[in-house]
């Protein structure tokens, strides 16, 4: 991961610096503050590859950005660009697009080549992620992302969450090798790309996006109940809108099915607050995790791990 600061330059020269090296060559944007603002400017950003996609994070007090044609005709990207507002708000506009704001948590998409202007809009400026996807490999045949100028996805769309839990995915998976991260950029994209109709959602290709995004956040609605011990496959497909039956169907394609992937997942957080919390008991552990039983609970563990709890957790650090 590379990451840069603008405490790396001297505060009169921070904001030029910012505008020429970093938001034009490296962003392809034009950036405008006030002169009497730039002496308290501060930005910084991370980037990181997935693969051919990039995922870039950045912080910056407020200013105005806008891409214009020259910047468009300077470092064209041809990429699907896919935004989550992680701080504050953003107001976006242009020529051709209608309008909007983006709050904390809510996510847009856009193709990379088109104008746009945007502003923060409180005091604490900027605080967003960004996965730009090269559209080589990703759209359908036929299509154009011509027309495809920044919009929010809405909350109450279905494929909201879906396109929230691939993007996490990739956010989160610091150790993740380009081979690993390739279906889910493709995920994420085809996602994007339903949503804003580009491509239909019986084709072969978003057929298999949505499973894999489906898979992706049934995951996580595990890994968040997982306390529970009424987990069930009827609890997680509820809350993805899925038959049991389609919920089984997206284990079946991976190396564990779902009980074997819930087991998995409680044996390892056992084995977490084992070593972490002392003060806890081994009841109290094992009803942390979600097991039914201590017996249930001694039982798993011990043919996982050879070892009773107790013992696992009497082992020399």
């Amino acid at each position: 991961m590379y990451t840069w600061s603008t405490e790396q330059v001297d505060p009169r020269d921070r904001f030029d610096y910012w505008r020429e090296v970093r938001a034009k060559g490296l962003f392809g944007v034009t950036a405008e503050l006030e002169p009497e603002q730039r002496r308290d400017f501060f930005g910084e950003f991370s980037l990181r590859q997935l693969g051919d996609a990039g995922l870039v994070e950045l912080r910056a007090s407020p200013y105005r950005v806008e891409r214009r044609a020259g910047d468009i005709a300077d470092a064209r990207s041809d990429s699907l660009c896919i935004y989550q507002q992680l701080g504050g708000g953003g107001w976006f506009g242009g020529a051709r697009l209608d309008e909007f704001a983006v709050r904390d948590g809510m996510f847009a998409t856009s193709y990379s080549d088109l104008p746009y202007r945007t502003v923060p809009l409180h005091d604490d400026g900027f605080h967003l992620r960004i996965i730009k996807i090269p559209v080589t490999n990703i759209v359908p045949p036929g299509a154009e992302l011509g027309e495809l100028v920044p919009r929010p996805m809405q909350d109450e769309t279905a494929l909201r969450p879906l396109l929230e839990s691939c993007f996490r995915d990739l956010v989160e998976g610091h150790d993740a090798t380009a081979a690993d991260t390739a279906p889910m950029v493709q995920a994420l994209a085809h996602i994007a790309l339903i949503e804003r109709g580009i491509m239909r959602p019986k084709s072969r290709l978003a057929q298999q996006a949505l499973r894999s995004a489906h898979l992706s956040l049934a995951r996580r609605l595990i890994r968040r109940h997982l306390a529970n011990a009424a987990l069930t496959p009827t609890l997680i497909a509820g809350l993805l809108g899925i038959s049991v039956r389609h919920l089984h169907i997206l284990f079946e394609e991976t190396e564990m099915s779902f009980s074997e992937t819930v087991t998995a997942l409680r044996l390892a957080q056992s084995r977490r607050l084992l070593r972490e919390q002392s003060g806890q008991t081994i009841a109290e552990v094992a009803f942390a995790c979600g097991f039914e039983s201590l017996a249930t609970f001694y039982r798993l563990f011990n043919a996982s791990e050879s070892m009773t709890p107790g013992d696992y957790r009497a082992r020399p650090a």
